[in-house]
């Protein structure tokens, strides 16, 4: 090793792979004598890397679990790895590590070299994954840009398409960003209208940083999720569901997917349903796939969706007429070319 920096960079990339180095091997591996390699290690203790020394001759080195997590030594293979992980992360949020996803996606992309980068941006765009509903896709690169914004409590431009399609320039002080139900939303004060803002962050576009950084802000409340949530409750449609489930209130709780007391016990086999919904097509698709009969009460809204539904459902369902005996012969070709067979089999 031609400096020691190096050599405990190379040290300390050994000792993250799961086995035990033998001091020996270690001073061959790094061309020095076992009492540098000795030496070696307390300078990565005194970094705080936890290195548990064994005696014996079957003893050695190896990293173990510490009170704090040090910095990693990634190879290219493990850097993209992580870097296509993490944002898949962030364009389907997963309770629990949503934020934290986009967090170390900005930190790791800040550090990635030119090369690597390219590699996760082709992986990136070669990839697709199945979404569910109106689940949005959302471009990690801009919950990149708004992280680092975010964390570095710097001005932020961009352009925005609200609901109605109008698209404006924002200039905005971002806070937090919040990962609820299929969408990430940015909580940010905004400096032309002089008060906070929550913007889905998959209508922004051409984020800029402006190099400008400000003193935090006090948001609105503490926790900033519950703030967006209750936004997005203030603004959305929103009604007073009521219904009769001829299923247990325990049976019906696990099958929707909804607390325990939105349901009130009526007998052992029979609860009712009250609750808040702004989504009918959720709540009747929800409703429809229990498996059991169900009476709606409130809203009048739904029961018309569920008339509709049941009116497209028995046209769906009526009887197809016989078409004539050469047209039903080439309704049953394959529109494959001669030779070639379907992968579905």
């Amino acid at each position: 090793m031609n400096t020691t920096s190096a050599r405990l960079l190379t040290l300390l990339s050994l000792l993250q792979t799961p086995r035990e180095w033998p001091g020996s091997e270690l001073a061959e591996r790094l061309e020095v004598s076992p009492r540098t390699v000795r030496r070696d290690v307390d300078r990565l203790r005194d970094l705080g890397y936890p290195v548990q020394a064994t005696m014996g001759t079957t003893g050695g080195y190896r990293l173990v679990a510490g009170k704090a997590m040090p910095p990693l030594l990634l190879d290219d293979e493990e850097a993209v790895a992580i870097a296509v992980g993490l944002r898949a992360a962030a364009s389907h949020p997963v309770d629990g590590i949503d934020e934290a996803s986009v967090r170390a996606l900005a930190k790791l992309e800040q550090v990635l070299p030119p090369r690597l980068r390219h590699r996760v941006n082709t992986l990136g765009a070669a990839t697709v994954s199945v979404l569910n509903g109106d689940e949005s896709r959302v471009d990690p690169e801009i919950l990149v840009v708004l992280a680092g914004a975010t964390a570095a409590q710097e001005r932020l431009r961009f352009a925005y398409e609200a609901a109605d399609g109008t698209l404006t320039r924002r200039l905005v002080e971002p806070c937090r960003l919040v990962a609820s139900g299929r969408h990430w939303y940015l909580l940010a004060y905004d400096n032309d209208r002089d008060d906070w803002r929550v913007f889905r962050t998959d209508r922004v576009s051409e984020p800029h940083p402006t190099g400008v950084r400000v003193p935090s802000r006090v948001p609105p409340d503490e926790d900033a999720a519950a703030f967006v949530t209750r936004k997005l409750y203030s603004t959305a449609p929103t009604y007073e569901v009521s219904a009769t489930l001829h299923l247990p209130a325990s049976e019906a709780s696990r099958r929707l997917g909804l607390p325990a007391d939105a349901f009130q016990r009526i007998d052992e086999r029979t609860c009712r349903l009250h609750g808040p919904a702004d989504t009918l097509e959720w709540l009747a698709a929800k409703l429809l796939i229990l498996g059991c009969p169900f009476e709606v009460h409130d809203p009048p809204q739904l029961r018309t969706y569920l008339a509709e539904l049941s009116s497209r459902a028995a046209h769906a369902a009526a009887p197809v007429p016989h078409a004539p005996a050469g047209e039903a012969a080439d309704s049953g070709s394959s529109a494959l070319p001669p030779g070639e067979k379907s992968d579905f089999g």
